[in-house]
C-alpha cells in the first residue's frame, strides 16, 4: 500500500515513485536526482491518480523544456470531435500537455474522454467551467460553487489546474489607480475580477486556498498559479500589478508546498525582448525555483497572424533564462479559435523555441539530433535529413515540389551544381568538379 499521497510527499519521504523513474529515464537523469528536485519543488510531475493512461513528464528549468497546447470548444466552434482530432494531432506532433479550455456545452464527457485516451498531461481552468457547469451567470455563483468544480475536475483525472489565486480585492484598486493600456487580459483573471466587483467578496481561490490545497493533495493535482495580471501589451510589462501579484504567488507557492502539493507558476504575456531574462530571474527568486510556465512571451504587439513566430522568439529567450514550460501560441492568437493547421504551426514554432533553449542550457542529449542532421547534410543524405527534421512531411514536400533540373542530383534547386557541400565532397575526394 502506498504510504504517500502526492509525488512531493513521496519525494520528501525518500520514496522514488514509478513516475519519477519514468521522468529520470526520459531526461537522462538518475531517479534520485529527480526525487530530490521534486522534494524541493523545482520539478513538478503533474500526474493525477485517476489519469491512468498518462506517460509522466517532469516540468522544471533543468529538464527538457515542455510544450503545452490549449484547445477546447467555444460557443462559435462547438464540435468536440474536431477538438479531439486536434488533441491527438497535437500529441502526435510532440505536445507534452493539453489544456482543455472549453467554454460551452457539457464539458465533462469531453474531459473524461481526454483522461481516458490522452497520454500527456491534462490541464483545465475550473473558473471557466463554473459558469457553464451550473448554467448560472457569474454573479449568481458562490465561493463553494467554484471550489466544487475544482473537486469535480480533480476527481475526473485532470493533472493540473490553473487557479487565479493571486488577485485580491486590493487588485481592484491597483487596476483603477495604476492605469494600464490593456487592464486584465487573462480570461480567468477577468472572470475572478468581475465576480469580486459584482459580489463585493474576496477572491474565493485566495480566501479558501487551504481547502483547495486539500482537494489537490487528495488527487495529486498540481496547482498552476495563474497570472491574472500578466501584461497584455508591451506597455504593461513588468508593472506594479504584475509584480505585486507575483509576490503573492510566491507566498502561495510556499503554502502549497507546506501541504505537499506541487506547484507551477504562470508568467507573461507580452514582454519586450530585453525584459524577458529579468522576468525569469525575478520569478525564480520570489517563487523559490518553482517551475515557470509562460505564455509566449510575445515580444511585439503588431503581428496578428504571425504570433506563433512572435512567441517563439520570446519563448526561446524565456526558456534559456529559466522558464520550464512554454504555452504554445498559434497564428490565430488574438483572432480566432485555432484550426488543425494553426495548431500544427503553433506546436512547431514552440518546439523550435524549446529545442533552441535546451541546446543553450546544455540539457543532456539536446544537441544530439542536430549533430545527426549535420552528418546527414554533409553527405547530402536527404532521407536521413528528413528523419532528423521536426516536421519531416513539410521538409520532404518542399524538396519534392521544387526538385533540381537534374532529378538525380544530390543537391537542391537553390544551388544545383554550385552546391558548396557537393563541391567540397568532390574536392576532398580528389574528384573532378563539374559546374556547367
Amino acid at each position: 500500500m502506498e504510504n504517500y499521497t502526492t509525488q512531493m510527499e513521496a519525494a520528501r519521504k525518500g520514496i522514488i515513485t514509478p513516475q519519477m523513474e519514468a521522468v529520470a529515464k526520459d531526461e537522462y537523469r538518475t531517479a534520485e536526482e529527480i526525487r530530490d528536485l521534486v522534494a524541493r519543488g523545482q520539478v513538478a510531475i503533474c500526474a493525477n491518480k485517476n489519469h491512468r493512461c498518462l506517460q509522466p513528464k517532469g516540468v522544471g528549468s533543468m529538464l527538457r523544456t515542455k510544450i503545452n497546447v490549449n484547445l477546447g470548444v467555444s460557443r462559435d466552434c462547438k464540435d468536440y470531435n474536431i477538438e479531439m482530432e486536434k488533441v491527438m494531432a497535437a500529441v502526435n506532433m510532440g505536445a507534452d500537455a493539453i489544456m482543455d479550455l472549453s467554454s460551452h456545452g457539457n464539458t465533462q464527457p469531453f474531459r473524461k474522454k481526454l483522461v481516458d485516451e490522452c497520454p500527456v498531461m491534462l490541464g483545465t481552468v475550473p473558473v471557466y467551467d463554473s459558469v457553464i457547469h451550473y448554467q448560472r451567470d457569474l454573479s449568481e455563483l458562490t465561493a463553494k460553487d467554484f471550489i466544487d468544480v475544482i473537486k469535480l475536475h480533480a476527481q475526473d483525472g485532470v493533472d493540473f489546474v490553473t487557479l487565479h489565486c493571486g488577485i485580491t480585492r486590493k487588485t481592484i484598486d491597483q487596476i483603477k489607480n495604476h492605469k494600464r493600456k490593456m487592464n486584465i487580459v487573462s480570461r480567468g483573471g477577468s472572470l475572478v475580477f468581475a465576480w469580486m466587483t459584482m459580489t463585493g467578496e474576496e477572491n474565493p481561490f485566495y480566501e479558501y486556498y487551504d481547502e483547495i490545497l486539500e482537494i489537490c493533495r487528495e488527487y495529486d493535482v498540481t496547482i498552476s498559479l495563474g497570472d491574472a495580471c500578466r501584461p497584455g501589451c508591451l506597455a504593461d510589462a513588468t508593472d506594479v500589478c504584475q509584480i505585486e501579484e507575483l509576490v503573492r504567488l510566491g507566498e502561495l507557492t510556499k503554502r502549497a508546498w507546506d501541504h505537499n502539493v506541487q506547484v507551477m507558476v504562470e508568467g507573461p504575456g507580452h514582454v519586450p525582448l530585453d525584459q524577458i531574462a529579468a522576468n525569469m530571474k525575478v520569478q525564480s527568486t520570489i517563487c523559490m525555483g518553482a517551475p515557470f510556465y509562460v505564455l509566449g512571451p510575445l515580444v511585439t504587439d503588431i503581428a496578428p497572424g504571425y504570433d506563433h513566430i512572435t512567441s517563439a522568439i520570446g519563448g526561446a529567450v524565456a526558456a534559456m533564462s529559466g522558464a520550464a514550460f512554454l504555452c504554445y501560441v498559434t497564428p490565430a492568437e488574438h483572432l480566432a479559435l485555432p484550426n488543425v493547421e494553426d495548431v500544427k504551426q503553433g506546436i512547431i514554432a514552440s518546439k523550435i523555441a524549446a529545442h533552441a533553449a535546451d541546446i543553450a542550457k546544455g540539457i543532456p542529449g539536446a544537441r544530439d539530433i542536430d549533430d545527426k542532421m549535420a552528418d546527414a547534410r554533409r553527405v547530402l543524405d536527404w532521407d536521413a535529413q528528413f528523419e532528423c527534421a521536426l516536421d519531416p512531411e513539410t521538409a520532404k514536400a518542399i524538396r519534392d515540389s521544387r526538385r533540381p533540373e537534374d532529378d538525380h542530383s544530390e543537391a537542391c534547386s537553390m544551388c544545383g551544381k554550385f552546391c558548396a557541400v557537393r563541391s567540397m565532397n568532390k574536392a576532398l575526394a580528389g574528384e573532378y568538379i563539374d559546374i556547367l
